[in-house]
């Protein structure tokens, strides 16, 4: 019996449970420099994580706020990013940027 043949967006979803992988992504959202980018990766790894709703209840954020916060216009307080991520297993972290030198 031939495999069925999953969609990109399945295979995506699956791949994001990994949080080596979640991780991975959102940080190759970040590098793109979009907003926007950034918050549909965002939103995919809530989809991996149980969706929106499941994820709004972990992070103890409303469900609502939390599809405006990840919408293409959406600009989300530190506070409930880190809330949204921490429910996801992942946390913000802060890098050096190559080439960087100290400060005189």
């Amino acid at each position: 019996m031939p495999k069925k043949i999953s969609s990109y967006q399945e295979d995506l979803i699956e791949a994001l449970k990994d949080p080596g992988e979640a991780a991975a992504y959102l940080n190759a959202a970040i590098e793109d420099g979009d907003r926007a980018v950034f918050l549909l990766a965002l939103k995919d790894v809530a989809a991996a994580h149980g969706g929106i709703a499941a994820i709004a209840k972990k992070a103890k954020l409303n469900r609502e706020s939390l599809y405006r916060m990840l919408s293409g216009k959406g600009n989300p307080e530190i506070k409930s990013l880190y809330s949204l991520l921490h429910a996801m297993g992942l946390r913000l972290a802060i890098g050096a940027e190559q080439g960087s030198s100290k400060a005189a």
